[in-house]
């Protein structure tokens, strides 16, 4: 969002340590952000300075992309503006990781409409041209997911609409697919589960046209899993499972596209146990729940609390309360830096239902905790 500079420059930790290709070694913590001054009293940006971005540990407060298309000398669109709108998209993506939709989905119109607004400008150069079509439909999606993510399910579908619409205009099938793929998860989300499937039939199609798409069909197949178990097509969806796990058997590609470098072993391990669990085979479902915390990467705060409320959610439903209550309390713990009404909504159903238990000392104790942070 500031040509020029980098996530490293603007205070993040480096892109590949904390979205990379590489799995972050369980050992290690991710390196903290650099400290970023604080403003005097009331100080605004002044003349010719920019408001200082908050730092990749902290939601942010303000908007915090890029504001306006400027373009180049003479209102020319070129190098500069493509990169402010790839990086505008890496940013979003870096702060949901860690907090989740709710404090940063408000900030996101602005650049969005900024983004669109350079494309109807124009660049006169093809490869600025694409890459900015290319930029805005990812930005699109990434909004839209921040919308889904924080319950706003008719505003998630319109942006995952605008992104589809810019896929078709420009022929880009790596956009169209995950365009697709995102609209069958909140298909699924939204009690659309045959809508899920055929959407994400729609993103292997759109798939098949690009090389060595193998880790992005093995997403694909768990989100049309994930229509067949919200349908209750058992048959369906252990065919798809298979076909997700064998494909992500085979391992990454350097062909695979940037965004997807958040699904990893517990991704594929907690999107399993979400099929598992909707199946209502409630002991593979904590199987797999189990693995996809012990898994993730501590980067992505936002998915162990999401895998850790599904946990406790999986073991109240297979006859376990006081291990609800332990995993429920875990996940309580990161709400603090974690801001999703959906998963918000998940622990709120869980306590809700261990309510029912109260006369357990373990569950009682959770109790507690929540109604004190509520």
């Amino acid at each position: 969002m500031f040509p020029g500079r980098t996530l490293t420059d603007l205070g993040f930790s480096p892109r590949e340590a904390v979205r990379g290709r590489q799995p972050w070694p369980a050992a290690q913590t991710i390196p903290a952000a650099a400290p970023v001054a604080a403003p005097a009293p009331n100080a605004g940006p002044g003349p010719g300075r920019r408001a200082a971005p908050a730092e990749e540990g902290d939601p942010p407060r303000r908007p915090f992309l890029f504001q306006e298309p400027v373009g180049g000398p003479g209102g020319r669109i070129g190098e500069p503006e493509a990169a402010a709108v790839e990086e505008a998209v890496r940013r979003i993506r870096l702060l949901d990781d860690r907090h989740g939709a709710d404090s940063i989905y408000p900030h996101t119109a602005q650049p969005l409409n900024a983004a669109y607004a350079l494309l109807d400008a124009g660049a006169r150069r093809r490869s600025i041209a694409d890459r900015l079509y290319a930029g805005a439909g990812e930005l699109a999606i990434s909004v839209g997911w921040l919308a889904h993510d924080s319950g706003r399910f008719t505003d998630a579908r319109a942006h995952y609409a605008e992104a589809l619409a810019t896929a078709r205009v420009t022929g880009d099938p790596a956009l169209e697919a995950h365009a697709f793929c995102n609209a069958a998860f909140l298909a699924r989300d939204a009690g659309r589960p045959r809508e899920a499937v055929r959407a994400a039939q729609a993103a292997q199609r759109a798939a098949g046209r690009l090389a060595s798409p193998r880790r992005l069909l093995s997403l694909i197949a768990l989100r049309e899993a994930g229509g067949w178990a919200w349908l209750t097509d058992r048959s369906g969806c252990e065919r798809a499972l298979l076909r997700a796990q064998a494909l992500f058997s085979r391992g990454p590609s350097d062909a695979d596209p940037e965004w997807m470098t958040f699904y990893g072993e517990a991704e594929l391990e907690g999107l399993e146990a979400q099929c598992w669990s909707a199946l209502g085979d409630w002991g593979r479902a904590v199987e797999h729940a189990r693995r996809a915390v012990a898994l993730q990467n501590p980067h992505f705060t936002r998915n162990i609390a999401l895998f850790t409320t599904e946990l406790a959610s999986d073991l109240l439903a297979d006859g376990a309360p006081d291990a609800a209550a332990v995993a429920a309390g875990r996940a309580l713990e990161l709400m603090d830096q974690v801001k999703s009404a959906r998963i918000r909504q998940m622990l709120d159903e869980t306590a809700r239902v261990l309510r029912s238990h109260g006369r357990n000392a373990v569950v009682a104790d959770f109790l507690a905790r929540y109604e004190a942070q509520t």
